[in-house]
């Protein structure tokens, strides 16, 4: 089987050319795609636990406490230790992390508002549809894989 005959392939180049796009708008902004998806799975009042940002952004927690550390020197966020579970940290956006929460939102917001221009309505239904059957019978191997 040729590399282009698979399934992943194809998510795989279409994510890999998403990101680099995101990565070239996020540029401009002192900003990377990786940094601007946590931005926006912080929450901006509450925060986040920084357990839980991790299996948002599809991390391990390793890879995530680098970007998390190199985020609070870059002064974009800043940890608390969560007032009900001494334990726990929370995360929480500084103004400038807030600033730029706000310019990535609007940048996902424009790409998706134009891919919605682009594509007819039958073929995201259908995208949509393959996607979360790709997914669920992905779920369904790996536990097969792991019994």
């Amino acid at each position: 089987m040729k590399p282009t005959e698979t399934i992943d392939y194809h998510i795989k180049i279409l994510w890999h050319s998403i990101s680099n796009l995101y990565n070239q708008i996020a540029q401009e902004f002192d900003l990377t795609q990786a940094t601007g998806y946590a931005l926006l799975n912080i929450d901006s009042k509450e925060g986040v636990h920084a357990t839980k940002i991790a299996p948002l952004m599809g991390m391990k927690a390793t890879s995530l406490s680098r970007m998390l550390k190199k985020m609070e020197d870059e002064g974009l966020i800043y940890k608390e230790k969560d007032v009900s579970d001494g334990r726990s940290v929370k995360i929480h956006l500084t103004k400038t992390g807030e600033a730029k929460k706000k310019i990535a939102r609007k940048v996902v917001r424009e790409f998706n508002e134009y891919l919605l221009t682009k594509l007819d309505r039958n073929t995201l239904e259908q995208y949509f549809k393959a996607m979360r059957s790709i997914n669920k019978v992905t779920e369904e191997y790996k536990n097969l894989k792991l019994v």
